[in-house]
């Protein structure tokens, strides 16, 4: 009875193991973006890159509270005496010194220090600059998803296209088939045609490896596991139709919104921070402290004190111009990273130019390949009538297969480069989560 139970509970996990392998996803762009921000491992390594610096800001602000201290010990002279003389001439008295043990708790408190607010303050920076870097990370993931989002409906369009074109040559070859075994044709012009069928077959493999290949990337980029069957619910087309093709043209670039350009303002915050910082160290540190002393063990001779309270000021000197430098440096620091803010500044207003002119330039491409495609359908349409009719010849008609072929992966490859250019203005303004 215990060996059948143990083999269902068997067939129960096994079971519920290959429905969890064989799940199904089926999403939109939106929703691949929203799973990939959940799933996504790099994301998941920032957010808690991110936990990790709120602790570091509450670090910083504990240093500063008060601090409590406990320490016990315990003495043993092994039987060695105090010799104290109380008068000139007279022997001197022998005090044995007894074992002795002591429970000290030390309240300490730190008063003031100028480098302590500034670490604070810093640490708030460091922990806002994570923040900008966890979302630095969910614009890259987010882009790369866009981008494999695209990648997997071309390849799945351009299957599309091959499986559509096999079709249809297969039906053609069927009939020329028929029309050479009563002598209308010769054997020749059924090779040719046999051939270019066989090259299609192949591309046909190729581009189902292609589509597996962007899936896989898709199910990487996302944080879906490998076993995961993904359906995606748009299109190309759809796309290519949405008003935000000119919209992204028609929005003025802010550098306050670009991600980068954020975390060196930040780093530039943080520089001044450090220069603050290196000045503070030429300002006094003030200390307090109060201490309890239970003796569990009480000497013979006993003069420390049970309740201690005191004051401990450090006040800086001379250092032989080690704080001079090292304030320096950090001045120095300062003017070197407002020097690169300044010149990125520069880069990102160089790029937004040219990634609006790629923009520009991949529209009017798609325009015309979307002509041209037309014009190549009408143009294998017509030959495939007339090589029915046997006006022209097999090879004519496989030239112009290639060319409708050939113009479908060009109309197909300049819709990507519309919707990459696209996610790259678009990831430059910070506005594509």
């Amino acid at each position: 009875m215990n060996r059948k139970l143990l083999i269902l509970l068997l067939l129960i996990v096994c079971q519920g193991t290959i429905l969890k392998a064989q799940a199904k996803l089926t999403l939109d762009l939106a929703g691949a973006r929203k799973y990939a921000l959940e799933h996504n491992k790099t994301l998941q390594n920032s957010a808690l890159a991110n936990e990790k610096a709120q602790w570091g800001v509450k670090e910083a602000i504990a240093n500063g509270l008060p601090q409590v201290n406990a320490t016990m010990d315990y003495n043993n002279s092994l039987g060695a005496n105090l010799s104290i003389q109380f008068n000139p001439g007279a022997p001197p008295v022998e005090i044995p010194i007894k074992p002795q043990s002591n429970l000290n708790l030390t309240l300490s408190q730190l008063v003031f220090n100028g480098n302590y607010i500034l670490g604070v303050q810093t640490a708030k920076l460091y922990a806002r600059m994570t923040e900008k870097n966890q979302r630095r990370s969910e614009l890259e993931v987010v882009s790369q998803v866009t981008d494999a989002y695209y990648l997997v409906l071309m390849s799945k369009e351009m299957l599309n296209v091959l499986n559509q074109n096999v079709s249809n040559l297969e039906k053609l070859y069927q009939k020329i088939q028929a029309m050479e075994q009563v002598g209308m044709i010769e054997k020749t012009e059924v090779d040719q045609l046999s051939v270019q069928l066989n090259t299609l077959r192949n591309a046909v493999k190729s581009s189902e490896r292609q589509n597996e290949l962007a899936t896989n990337m898709l199910r990487l980029m996302i944080g879906a596991t490998v076993q995961t069957e993904i359906e995606l619910t748009e299109t190309l087309q759809g796309f290519m139709e949405g008003a935000a093709l000119e919209g992204a043209l028609l929005k003025n670039f802010d550098l306050s919104g670009n991600i980068d350009y954020q975390l060196l303002e930040q780093q530039e915050l943080i520089s001044q921070k450090m220069v603050d910082m290196k000045k503070a160290a030429y300002l006094p540190t003030l200390a307090a402290f109060y201490r309890f002393t239970y003796k569990i063990i009480e000497p013979a001779f006993d003069m420390s004190p049970p309740n201690v309270v005191g004051f401990q000021l450090n006040i800086p000197i001379f250092s032989s111009g080690v704080r001079k430098a090292q304030l320096k440096q950090a001045e120095l620091d300062l003017k070197s990273m407002q020097n690169t803010r300044e010149l990125l500044s520069d880069q990102l207003m160089v790029q937004e130019k040219q990634l609006r002119y790629n923009y520009t330039s991949a529209l009017e491409s798609w325009q015309n390949q979307k002509e041209n495609v037309e014009v190549a359908r009408r143009v294998y349409s017509s030959l495939k009538l007339k090589y029915e009719q046997g006006v022209i010849s097999g090879l004519d008609l496989i030239n112009a297969d290639s060319n409708y072929l050939k113009a479908e992966s060009d109309y197909l490859s300049s819709m990507m480069q519309v919707l990459s250019a696209r996610v790259q203005l678009e990831k430059l303004y910070g506005t594509i989560l």
